[in-house]
């Protein structure tokens, strides 16, 4: 368990910039949360540490109100629930300082066997046939299905692992008090009674923006041993997930797709590369294998 000390370093920091922080990260790898944060206010750390500091009169009153009427947790390093086993591979794409959830569960429980399942948000009916089939497969076998909360893909396999009776986890680009999309309300809070958990390094009362569901990109490929792209277009976001999930040494499935399809060319441009490996079904995912 952090200190009082730690925990508000902490807080500051993840306000104070802008995730990912990779040399703040490091920073406070070395020096501790409080004594890292005490050189950053005297201007005595690094200029790349400095550097990351867009927001140096943060304040942190919202997120202790949080904290104090359990409207979330939060995660630190120093925490027995910190997933650490899969987030250390991070360095180089930006390890979180902190992370927000809302949910009783163990995160780090939770994705000791897990398998991100992630694609396009203006799917086909091939889509999302495909990605309920997969979410509630895996589901039933007792991995923990991870996905973003969005429209389309990503709500299908959230949907069809609580049909299964199995856990889910929502990674936000916003803070987790917020709902985003706002259908999902009801999705959320079932996903929470069920057992699972809404996930997220912004703090409390951060919208949603292009640049943090780019970040979120990397902890969606983090925190499973595995990730199924099932459509994804040429631009699609889900296709940064799958290029983390190969730098960190995951596992990368895909879906493939009718070749005319603009929903699955980017997909279908994964497998021919190289960049994943076809998927048609729960038994070609090998979701058993550990972090690399």
């Amino acid at each position: 368990m952090p200190s009082l000390d730690e925990l508000h370093a902490r807080l500051f920091l993840l306000r104070a910039a802008e995730p990912p922080a990779p040399a703040i990260h490091q920073y406070v790898a070395v020096h501790g949360p409080v004594d890292a944060l005490a050189r950053i206010r005297h201007g005595t750390a690094p200029g790349a540490v400095l550097g990351e500091v867009t927001r140096p009169e943060a304040r942190i009153d919202d997120d202790l109100r949080a904290l104090d009427d359990g409207t979330a947790r939060l995660l630190t390093p120093e925490d027995g629930d910190w997933p650490l086993g899969r987030l250390t591979g991070l360095a180089s794409l930006g390890v979180p300082l902190a992370l927000w959830v809302r949910g009783s569960g163990s995160l780090a429980e939770l994705t000791s066997l897990a398998v991100t399942v992630t694609g396009a948000r203006a799917s086909s009916a091939y889509g999302n046939t495909i990605a309920a089939d997969l979410g509630y497969e895996l589901a039933r076998v007792g991995v923990t299905v991870v996905s973003g909360g969005g429209l389309g893909v990503d709500e299908e396999a959230h949907r069809s692992a609580l049909a299964a009776d199995g856990r889910t986890i929502v990674v936000l680009a916003n803070g987790v008090d917020l709902t985003h999309p706002h259908q999902h309300a009801r999705l959320y809070q079932t996903i929470i009674e069920k057992g699972g958990l809404l996930v997220s390094e912004y703090p409390i009362g951060t919208p949603p923006a292009r640049i943090r569901f780019h970040a979120r990109c990397r902890l969606l490929a983090a925190l499973a041993a595995a990730t199924v792209i099932v459509e994804a277009g040429q631009r699609s976001g889900a296709l940064a997930v799958a290029r983390a999930a190969g730098e960190l040494g995951r596992r990368v499935y895909g879906v493939p797709g009718p070749i005319h399809s603009v929903t699955s060319k980017g997909v279908n441009e994964l497998l021919r590369t190289g960049a994943a490996t076809v998927a048609s079904s729960v038994e070609h995912i090998n979701y058993q294998e550990g972090v690399r």
